[in-house]
């Protein structure tokens, strides 16, 4: 089958698994490439729902748990969003596609090298609403804060500080929290007051920097 054939089974797969509930994050799915997003040597598993190595000892999601995040977070068109772990690109590159031409991804990364694979990939994909900033992301981005939407693609031992006062009023921050197997958390801010919501367990790798993990 082609890349399309295979992207358009995982959606239906995903649709059946009730991963993707909403017609935007169908959409959003179908209009990115996830293929685009990997090495030439991984790119015949792009559509195989499972985690992939990119280098550094980093991972592009599973398309599953990407779904469940984009549901979580209700993303909304014209939104200004900041994800925490760039990665390969791709997880942002799906979000763009929700947020819209009127919207903004801005992603930040750690591995100057994944930071500029990110940039080049999404520029592969002609995706203009994605900004890669290199950094430290477990103290968010406040240069172009606030934020609709916050959300981090890595486990962190407590959701940081920062992101938390970055994040507008109303808004959602989603995190995973924990060791290598963590619990999502989507926090929800409003009226300068925060409610945590538990969203099940989920595997990432650590959120190394000032307010994550200080080492692996």
């Amino acid at each position: 089958m082609s890349f399309e054939e295979n992207r358009e089974a995982l959606v239906k797969n995903l649709l059946f698994e009730k991963r993707i509930i909403s017609e935007k994050v169908k959409n959003a799915f179908l209009n990115t490439p996830r293929e685009l997003f990997l090495p030439d040597s991984l790119k015949k598993y792009a559509y195989a729902d499972t985690p992939l190595q990119i280098g550094k000892g980093q991972t592009i999601s599973a398309p599953h748990m990407v779904a469940i995040m984009c549901e979580e977070l209700d993303i909304k068109e014209g939104q200004k969003i900041l994800e925490i772990g760039a990665g390969s690109g791709y997880h942002a590159a799906v979000v763009a596609n929700i947020t819209g031409e009127n919207g903004h991804v801005y992603t930040i990364e750690r591995f100057s090298v994944l930071a500029e694979n990110a940039k080049q990939n999404l520029e592969r994909a002609e995706i203009k609403n994605v900004t890669v900033e290199l950094g430290d992301g477990s103290e968010g981005l406040s240069k172009y804060a606030p934020y609709d939407r916050i959300y981090v693609t890595c486990g962190a031992p407590d959701i940081p500080p920062p992101l938390i006062e970055q994040l507008k009023d109303p808004g959602k921050l989603l995190i995973p929290v924990g060791g290598t197997i963590c619990t999502l958390i989507l926090l929800e801010k409003k009226d300068n007051k925060t409610k945590t919501y538990n969203c099940g367990g989920c595997a990432f790798v650590p959120l190394i920097g000032k307010h994550g993990y200080h080492s692996l």
